[in-house]
């Protein structure tokens, strides 16, 4: 059946002849249009916001994308291009009305290059394959989220992913050589390659992380590593979270710079333990892992100066992996906190801030302070080395008003981050989730100048419309309501 919205009848011959051209494009097995199938998509790991597409398209080819780009400037219907879902902004929520492109079936790795050390593959590839693929040439892909299994190389590239080791190897704008994508006016545009630096203006870094709203991703060449010689991980368990933070600064300012180092309080580490049992001792109040890497003399050496600064710092017990297969199960209790919390709460709001590692202890301490004003208790889990947070809220969202509190905590929190000189995102994206603090981290000229940039690649504004950039309309009635005092932040700018 093909769902429509009561507000939407006014449009149902359009629609209905939008459908027909569609259909004869894509057989049933590339298309959904039936309410129960569509479910599924109305939302991505943000479950708080939810909507139905008009018709989900699962195309396999780059002739396929272009026939829809084509048909959505045809009938001006939106578009919203959907990875693995995995997403924790709204960044791949549908919009009524809208079409949502899967690229799901654009999932072939399409070369490894070993003597380049690059890859080549298409945006619906998951993330861990690829290391998985580079594995027989002694290399690997060195962004990780924590839904590498799942969450794919398109989406990686449009929210920016990060991941535990991108302190030491960066973000996936660090990893990312060239992209193909496609335009909203029908345009293959190839930015990058093979070689380390492209002649004429650096876009890649305009494409990666600009959240589906510029183009169409459909094929990105990604930087390998060789796989270190070894790998060390040291885990101190701390009786509080300001000593664990503070050793963060110690580490770094020792002139030591780790694969990784990520931090978890006792409220995820409770959950962790019921989740991966005999892992991590069960008294802290929270944990730091730090992972070296490198040649075996250089990590030998790293692993026992960490180790020393983690004593001073005050750690009640330290744990050294003495080999792989123990390093690797320490790190599951890291990349399983997720799924952890959900174990222990109906829902949970993950937020993502970024904020200079000397203020980790400030802000950590200040999310107490929410949690205790909102009545929301509050997991930290997060990349402690390049101070990018995730704070988890819990709550049930079955109760009326819960998320709605959930919300304003969370925009505290993310003002906090702009406050100390952050960011209100580090890898997650902003999305739908974010668009409010948008206008606190930006002026009204700089939210114009995104607005121009967006028009430039979609002057009709078809692709993912409505994510990442706030209208100066919305900025005006947000600053009102947090941080203007009641004035209009913007007087005398045109209202979009």
């Amino acid at each position: 059946m093909l769902l429509i919205r009561d507000k939407q009848r006014k449009s149902m011959p359009k629609q209905s002849e939008l459908i027909r051209s569609l259909l004869a494009l894509f057989d049933e097995k590339k298309m959904i249009y039936d309410l129960e199938r569509l479910t599924a998509y109305e939302c991505d790991g943000l479950t708080a916001f939810r909507a139905l597409p008009l018709a989900v398209l699962i195309p396999d080819s780059i002739e396929e994308i272009l026939a829809v780009v084509e048909i959505c400037n045809r009938y001006q219907v939106p578009l919203v291009v959907r990875g693995g879902g995995t997403g924790l902004s709204g960044g791949a929520t549908p919009i009524e009305g809208a079409l949502l492109l899967s690229l799901a079936r654009l999932n072939r790795v399409l070369e490894i290059d070993p003597q380049n050390r690059t890859a080549r593959v298409e945006p619906g590839v998951t993330n861990i394959r690829v290391s998985q693929e580079a594995a027989p040439y002694g290399l690997y892909y060195s962004p990780d989220p924590s839904s590498q299994v799942a969450c794919t190389i398109g989406g990686n590239i449009a929210e920016n992913a990060g991941g535990i080791h991108c302190l030491k190897y960066g973000l996936t704008v660090n990893n990312v050589l060239g992209v193909k994508l496609i335009t909203m006016e029908g345009e293959i545009l190839s930015i990058g390659g093979k070689a380390a630096e492209s002649p004429g203006y650096d876009l890649l870094p305009l494409i990666v992380g600009s959240e589906g709203l510029l183009g169409i991703i459909v094929e990105a060449t990604l930087r390998l590593l060789p796989k270190p010689e070894s790998a060390r991980l040291v885990v101190g368990c701390f009786d509080s979270v300001a000593k664990a933070a503070q050793t963060v600064s110690l580490i770094l300012s020792s002139g030591i710079i780790p694969a990784g180092l990520e931090m978890m309080d006792k409220l995820v580490l409770d959950a962790v333990q019921a989740f991966v049992p005999e892992t991590l001792p069960s008294s802290a109040q929270a944990v730091l892992l730090c992972e070296l890497d490198g040649m075996v003399e250089e990590v030998e050496e790293q692993s026992l100066r960490v180790k020393n600064i983690m004593t001073k710092a005050g750690a009640d017990e330290i744990i050294v992996s003495e080999d792989d297969a123990q390093r690797m199960r320490l790190w599951k209790c890291r990349k399983s906190a997720f799924p952890a919390m959900g174990r222990i709460s109906p829902d949970y709001y993950c937020m993502d801030g970024t904020i200079p590692r000397k203020k980790l202890g400030y802000l950590l301490g200040k999310i107490v302070e929410l949690s205790d004003q909102y009545n929301l208790k509050v997991g930290n889990v997060f990349h402690a080395g390049d101070g990018n947070l995730h704070p988890l809220i819990l709550y049930d969202q079955s109760i009326p008003g819960e998320l709605e509190k959930v919300e304003s905590m969370g925009e505290k929190i993310l003002e906090l981050c702009v406050q100390v000189g952050g960011s209100i995102t580090g890898e997650h994206g902003v999305g739908l989730e974010k668009l409010g603090p948008m206008c606190s981290q930006f002026s009204a000229e700089e939210i114009a100048q995104f607005q121009r940039v967006k028009k430039a690649f979609d002057p009709h504004c078809l692709l993912n419309p409505g994510k990442a950039i706030p209208t100066l309309h919305r900025c005006a009635e947000w600053g009102k309501m947090h941080v203007h005092g009641g004035k209009d932040p913007f007087p005398g700018l045109e209202r979009f």
